[in-house]
């Protein structure tokens, strides 16, 4: 059985994505916060962009989300949505 994607809902799905981009960002954080504490003076700096580093994930992941979602959109329209094999499980 094959169905086709053929609209994404754009502020949902970046609202959802940038939940999860907020979340993988505290990876940086992690990274940032020894680079405060031990690092000279520019590894304090550079920490600290490390530290907002789930702030500038979301923010950006929501750009992009949105951005490419809105194309998708319209390319869909125009060449057809993804098509997908679905496969019922019992």
């Amino acid at each position: 059985m094959k169905n086709q994607i053929s609209h994404i809902s754009v502020l949902q799905s970046s609202k959802v994505l940038t939940a999860l981009y907020f979340i993988m960002g505290f990876i940086y954080t992690f990274i940032g916060i020894p680079m405060i504490v031990f690092g000279s003076h520019q590894m304090k700096v550079v920490g600290m962009f490390y530290l907002f580093g789930p702030v500038f994930m979301a923010v950006l992941g929501f750009l992009c989300v949105l951005i490419f979602g809105a194309l998708y959109n319209v390319l869909a329209k125009w060449l057809g949505g993804v098509e997908i094999d679905i496969t019922p499980v019992q």
